[in-house]
């Protein structure tokens, strides 16, 4: 129980490892925040983590820590693992905080698969780049059919982007080509600890059915491996398929990582 426990908290290590990698960290003790001034509405890069209070006038400093961090900005997000006091969520969703929720799935031996050979390259280059970043603005796209958040803008996508770069050489990017296309990207990074993390699994809808996200999942998984990490995490929404296709992979759903979110009204 006790190795179960230790297992867990390095999988938030890596989670949260993971968004600080191109940001800025402040760590309050009781609360660190991740912030990029250059991208302020992107979340990812913008959001409080290892949270670790649970009384009425700690939880209150860590919102007025939230409001000088991240004055001007019109989000505030919070990405609460197990280890959050319970009291720390039923208090920010009486400040009108939506919840939702990612599984979190873990990979600690060989995935049950034998993946058919796909061309899949290392994205290096500018053009490596420009074809995420089409491929990113399909996912975006079909999430906004898919989920109804409305259109995202291009630029939101282009600043994704950014984010993403800035996380390399840590975090790696591969591009899936077959039949003369750029066809579905993936990421990997080992971690710090030993727990790796595999992230950003698309693939273009025609190319579906074809082995091709499987390959990159085992290629992510892979370089992960070779760079040092053994057990490798992904996340999926709770609310979408992937869980499922990740579980059949031998990824174990291993713990739910809440995040709170509120958006300002406009002045």
């Amino acid at each position: 129980m006790a190795q179960d426990r230790r297992l867990e908290q390095r999988v938030v290590e890596t989670l949260e490892g993971y968004y600080a990698l191109g940001n800025e960290v402040i760590d309050l003790g009781s609360v660190r925040f991740i912030r990029n001034r250059a991208y302020p509405n992107i979340h990812d890069a913008n959001h409080g983590v290892a949270v670790r209070v649970e009384t009425a006038g700690e939880i209150e400093a860590v919102l007025e820590y939230a409001e000088e961090i991240y004055a001007g900005y019109r989000d505030r997000l919070f990405r609460c693992s197990p280890d959050t006091p319970a009291a720390f969520g039923a208090r920010v969703v009486v400040e009108d905080y939506a919840l939702s929720t990612e599984v979190q799935l873990l990979l600690e031996g060989e995935l049950c698969a034998s993946p058919r050979p796909v061309g899949i390259r290392c994205a290096e280059t500018d053009g490596d780049w420009d074809a995420i970043y089409r491929l990113l603005r399909l996912d975006h796209e079909e999430d906004a059919r898919r989920f109804g958040d409305g259109p995202m803008a291009e630029e939101v996508t282009r600043r994704m982007l950014a984010i993403y770069r800035a996380k390399c050489p840590p975090l790696r990017f591969w591009i899936a080509h077959e039949d003369g296309v750029d066809c579905g990207f993936f990421s990997s990074w080992p971690g710090e600890n030993g727990v790796g993390k595999v992230e950003d699994l698309f693939t273009r809808e025609e190319f579906r059915g074809r082995g091709i996200a499987t390959g990159l999942i085992a290629r992510a998984v892979t370089d992960a491996r070779e760079r040092g990490a053994g057990p490798v995490v992904i996340g999926a929404r709770t609310n979408d398929w992937p869980k499922r296709f990740y579980h059949r992979l031998g990824f174990r759903p291993i713990l739910l990582q809440h995040q709170f979110h509120k958006q300002l009204p406009e002045t």
